[in-house]
């Protein structure tokens, strides 16, 4: 069961609220329609019981507010628009992906997929789905965690008459079964037809809250639809011909040559437009609407009592804006959400070529250190290729959840939730890593091949060298990943890795000056003097390598940056948790 109560929109300087202290209950094993016309406050109301806008009022789903819900998915599935996934991802990827984001086994994607006979469309490109197949999706992701309640938004908006049809149905099974199904639409006839209640909305306040067949009954009435090209003159003689028989008969004119006639027949109309020789191009009968502003007296909701039997209150209670607990399985959900689409992979092979063609041409122009040739990277270049890669691929892996928010797409801003944070960072640090030594042996390969073993040979120290390899790439892929989740952009992640050695470490080097690394050279020694106990395994040298590492102007720009970057970070994360 579903209970609104006293649901209030925030007003805006003087202006009445979009919705104003609306109350309401949608039952379990019932589907309920939230009526209104465009503009009457429905979305406006799914939005507050969701608690993704704020206002005043509570909703509970049997009987505890969402924010109370340790797993709001699996209490409740939201469709409020579109699927808002990555264009490339096929849908069996995306619904594996949103798996791990609500914590059920990946099979329960498949299973899905047949359920809603959808099994067709599971190698299917996000971008090539029709409006009905994206809707059918939308139905598919909200029911992934076995959801008690359903909310929809207009879920049949653009469908044909046949996908409207089978949406229904299936609202209709898990109604059947014991669950709650609350839709909002416009249309009074599609309520009437498919809901059990139906909740009228009219500028924002409850009109009625009324069982279907007295939703139709008060609410709808039947009429015949008449077209003709003498349409005046037609209802000019069923007025004469009602008034003549003492029948009440209400006939509208429509646009162009149609007439609605109010409390007549298919049969009556018909013989007066034979006897008087007019031409009907169509008589049919329709059931009509009497507009929401009909005189209906609307029973009191029985949700106007707080779950507990109490007195209603007297001031609802503010709603928050609450943060998505999404994804419950962080690493998890990372790990598909980056190999869904073959954006790696195409960033990969381009950094290889980029990288083998670097080290080519500055072989054959001479003048480069061979460990600067092998990571393709010449001292008048920023960054090398792989670097860049790293760091661009760190910056897409949090830029594309806020410009395809899969993660929250019913949930407003993707969460800043540390778990995330740390599957990003570790999932990006070992693409950054794998990345980094493909391209130095891809260089090394390609130079062996074309120069020989005069030019590829393996540098002296080139465990040092490995070291600051590896962490200059894993440096920029979290630098792209911190930058990216705290503007939400992919453009501000990279922007970020490019800062490091254009701004960063022009002042670091102005800060240090040249006694960086002889300062390092002696810390070992001191380390050594300083401390009661050897460090084992002979720990202190890899200290020291990371301590040369850091002071390098590379190594300190990229370790000041990543400072900063986290702490912002960390501070953007406690600001919306306090929202």
């Amino acid at each position: 069961m579903i209970q609104a109560i006293g649901l209030t929109g925030d007003t805006r300087k003087d202006l009445s609220p979009v919705v104003d202290d609306v109350t309401f209950e949608a039952r379990a094993g019932q589907v309920t329609a939230l009526l209104g016309a465009s503009g009457a406050g429905k979305t406006t109301v799914l939005r507050l019981m969701l608690e993704l806008q704020p206002g005043r009022g509570i909703t509970y789903f049997r009987g505890r507010p969402l924010h109370r819900l340790a797993h709001p998915a699996r209490e409740v599935g939201v469709v409020l628009g579109d699927v808002p996934g990555h264009p490339a991802r096929t849908v069996r990827a995306h619904l594996r992906m949103l798996c791990a984001a609500v914590g059920v086994p990946a099979g329960r994607a498949d299973e899905v997929l047949e359920a809603l006979g959808l099994v067709g469309l599971r190698d299917e490109r996000l971008d090539t789905l029709s409006r009905g197949m994206d809707r059918s999706l939308g139905l598919a992701c909200a029911l992934l965690a076995d959801p008690h309640s359903l909310v929809l938004d207009d879920p049949t908006a653009g469908l044909s008459v046949e996908e409207g049809r089978w949406l229904h149905g299936l609202l209709r099974a898990h109604a059947v079964q014991g669950g709650t199904v609350l839709f909002a639409t416009s249309d009074p006839k599609e309520a009437a037809r498919t809901a059990d209640r139906v909740i009228t909305l009219d500028e924002g306040r409850l009109v009625a809250d009324q069982e279907a067949a007295d939703f139709a009954r008060t609410r709808l009435r039947p009429r015949v639809a008449v077209r003709s090209p003498h349409a005046a003159r037609l209802g000019a003689l069923l007025a004469k011909e009602a008034r003549r028989a003492r029948r009440s008969v209400e006939i509208v004119h429509e646009d162009g040559n149609r007439l609605s006639v109010y409390g007549s027949t298919c049969a009556d109309i018909g013989e007066t437009a034979f006897r008087h020789g007019i031409l009907v191009h169509q008589l049919t009968d329709e059931v009509g609407d009497m507009g929401p502003t009909a005189a209906v007296e609307a029973a009191p909701p029985p949700s106007a009592e707080a779950p507990d039997g109490g007195d209603p209150p007297s001031l609802p209670p503010p709603i928050s804006v609450r943060p998505a607990l999404s994804p419950q399985h962080p690493l998890r959900y990372e790990l598909r959400r980056a190999t869904g689409i073959g954006a790696v992979s195409l960033t990969a092979a381009a950094v290889l070529v980029a990288s083998a063609l670097v080290s080519l041409l500055f072989a054959h122009a001479g003048h480069t250190p061979r460990g600067r040739l092998l990571a393709a990277w010449p001292s008048e270049f920023p960054l090398p290729p792989a670097a860049l890669g790293a760091g661009l691929l760190g910056a897409v892996s949090f830029g594309d959840e806020f410009r395809h928010p899969a993660l929250a797409a019913d949930r407003g801003g993707v969460p800043r939730r540390l778990g995330l944070l740390a599957a990003k960072l570790l999932v990006t640090g070992a693409t950054a890593l794998t990345l980094a030594f493909l391209a130095v042996g891809f260089d090394f390969e390609v130079l062996y091949i074309v120069y020989g073993r005069e030019v590829a040979e393996v540098p002296a120290d080139w465990l040092s060298l490995s070291a600051s390899w590896a962490g200059l790439a894993v440096g920029c892929a979290w630098a792209g990943v911190l930058a990216a989740g705290i503007f939400r952009t992919t453009i501000a992640g990279l922007a970020a890795v490019l800062a490091v050695p254009v701004v960063v470490v022009p002042l670091v080097q102005k800060v240090l000056g040249e006694g960086s690394v002889p300062v390092a050279a002696g810390f070992a020694a001191r380390m050594r003097g300083v401390a009661l106990l050897r460090w084992p395994f002979g720990g202190e040298r890899y200290l020291v390598a990371a301590v040369r590492m850091i002071a390098q102007p590379v190594g300190g720009a990229l370790a000041l940056s990543l400072a900063a970057l986290l702490g912002a970070y960390l501070l953007a994360t406690r600001r919306g948790r306090a929202r």
